[in-house]
């Protein structure tokens, strides 16, 4: 049987609680806090390293059933969730009921009141005003009925063309719904009796829920729970099931009715989902500097089968959202959390904890960013079996999951050890973490984020260089431009003071060589005279 990691220096203790399955409850270890309701998060930082812990009791329903709980279940299990619900839907029921049967008194009493002040008015009188006034009623009504039915059916119209899927996606979502029918037929036949009457019992539920689709996403998810564990339960009880064969035949049921479910229930227009999606991506983005460190995970990247186990990680992570059945989701948040606790065990060359994994989670989140994150982790809570978030694996990797979520949502300065100051100027923007001293960083540290550190840092110095350069060439620029205003205005000074005159030119001599009739009267060139030695 699975069990949830252990932290460092704890023993394992003995489970909190049980029930009918013999699914046994998670046991103490440490990881950060979950927040439920107005728990506060606790951070536990030790002198060795920084880290993220929690006590695994935060985990837990905090009713102390002793199974998983759930942040959009306020803390609850699914089981106990729903006995809160039902609890508070009957106190309210109850006290409008109450509420209705006091107006009603109080209208009665008003009422004969009144008509012990008017018993002198005229009963002919009273007729025809009764007559008058049904009369009127019934041609408003008339004419409500006759205006409301066009303009409902407009609107309906409006919405089916608004919400009407182009014609490649609706033929794969057909494609791929009478694939699921036919594999659901299929497993169904193993099961005889049983499986005529699970098929009847998804049908009739497929049904209902179509002529149901104006019930808010809560109700349509209390309906889904409702029919899981009706169905579990008459099989357990009527057909006495195996419970591993219960188990199958749920996870069959959850994939044939929530493939055809998916597109009408999947962040629906009437919630707040997608606007929780934009502001969760929002927020990642602006994180974007946080560093391993800061979080003090236990991995080193630059051991290339570490690098490969958080590149699967990453990859399952943001492949949750192209699954429509939320057990499939399930098991993408199930496949990463595996490749982050292989991630730890190489790096630390040890079976990983409870304390390495959390962090290392968030890492994983932050650096992914993945698409509607908020949108699929409604979608699981509302529609998956409860009894996989109860318990198991896939209920511990979850619940870790929306612990991450609510982490990143209020991370601040004191979480990270930073300075206010510091964390405000990384989350404007303005700088971004400094390059540690060669001597100060982690063994844990990658080389490439050493050398992302040294780029950053020779960034700012180029950055601080190219400004000196503009100003300096700016300056330049200007006692240039004053330089040549100054000589400009000398020289016009010059001009005007000594104004140039120009003379005619003067009649130019004759060259010697040149054949002039006055050169013959020259005497002849003297001759070279030679002497005897």
């Amino acid at each position: 049987m699975w069990r949830p990691p252990v932290a460092e220096g704890r023993e394992r203790r003995a489970p909190r609680g049980e029930r009918s399955g013999g699914v046994r409850a998670a046991e103490r270890s440490a990881g950060f806090p979950c927040p439920r309701g107005h728990r506060r998060k606790k951070m536990n930082l030790k002198s060795e390293r920084r880290g993220i812990h929690v006590d695994q009791s935060e985990l837990l329903c905090k009713k102390g059933c002793g199974y998983y709980g759930n942040p959009a279940w306020h803390g609850y299990c699914s089981k106990c969730w729903r006995e809160e619900y039902h609890r508070a839907r009957q106190k309210q029921i109850q006290e409008d009921w109450e509420l209705a049967e006091r107006l009603q008194r109080e209208e009665e009493e008003a009422y004969a009141s009144s008509q012990s002040t008017q018993g002198a008015q005229s009963l002919t009188f009273s007729k025809f005003e009764e007559k008058k006034t049904n009369e009127k009623t019934r041609k408003v009504t008339t004419v409500k009925k006759f205006f409301t039915a066009s303009a409902r059916t407009g609107a309906k119209k409006e919405i089916q063309e608004a919400k009407a899927p182009s014609p490649s996606v609706s033929r794969q979502a057909s494609i791929e719904t009478d694939q699921v029918s036919k594999e659901f037929i299929e497993f169904l036949k193993t099961y005889h009796r049983p499986g005529q009457d699970i098929y009847k019992q998804c049908k009739l539920f497929l049904d209902a829920v179509s002529r149901k689709r104006d019930l808010s996403i809560e109700e349509q998810s209390e309906c889904a729970q409702d029919f899981y564990q009706n169905v579990a339960e008459k099989l357990q009880t009527r057909w006495k099931v195996p419970p591993e064969r219960v188990e199958k035949a749920m996870d069959q049921i959850e994939k044939y009715i929530m493939t055809r479910q998916y597109k009408y229930v999947f962040c629906p227009e009437t919630t707040d989902d997608e606007k929780k999606d934009l502001a969760v991506q929002k927020r990642i983005r602006a994180l974007h500097w946080v560093t391993p460190q800061m979080l003090g995970v236990p991995v080193n990247e630059e051991i290339p089968e570490v690098s490969d186990m958080v590149v699967k990680a990453i990859t399952d992570i943001i492949e949750m959202d192209s699954k429509c059945v939320p057990r499939d989701k399930l098991a993408c948040i199930t496949k990463c959390s595996k490749h982050i606790f292989n991630a730890i065990k190489i790096t630390k060359n040890e079976p990983a904890s409870a304390d390495d994994f959390l962090p290392t989670l968030i890492y994983i989140v932050l650096k992914g960013n993945p698409p509607r994150l908020q949108s699929n982790i409604q979608y699981i809570t509302r529609f998956c079996n409860p009894s996989r978030l109860m318990t198991g694996e896939d209920g511990y990797y979850f619940t870790n999951l929306c612990c991450a979520v609510a982490f990143i949502e209020k991370l601040d300065a004191q979480s990270l050890n930073l300075s206010q100051e510091d964390f405000d100027r990384f989350m404007t923007g303005q700088t971004s973490p400094k390059k540690q001293e060669s001597d100060g960083f982690s063994p844990d540290v990658c080389l490439g984020v050493q050398q992302m550190y040294k780029n950053l840092e020779l960034l700012s110095q180029l950055n601080e260089r190219q400004e000196r350069i503009v100003s300096e060439a700016k300056k330049l620029e200007k006692d240039l431009i004053d330089w040549t205003d100054g000589i400009t205005k000398e020289v016009q000074d010059i001009v005007e003071k000594y104004p140039l005159e120009i003379k005619p030119k003067p009649q130019a001599l004759a060259a010697i060589d040149s054949e002039n009739v006055e050169n013959d009267k020259l005497p002849p060139p003297l001759q070279p005279q030679v002497y005897a030695g």
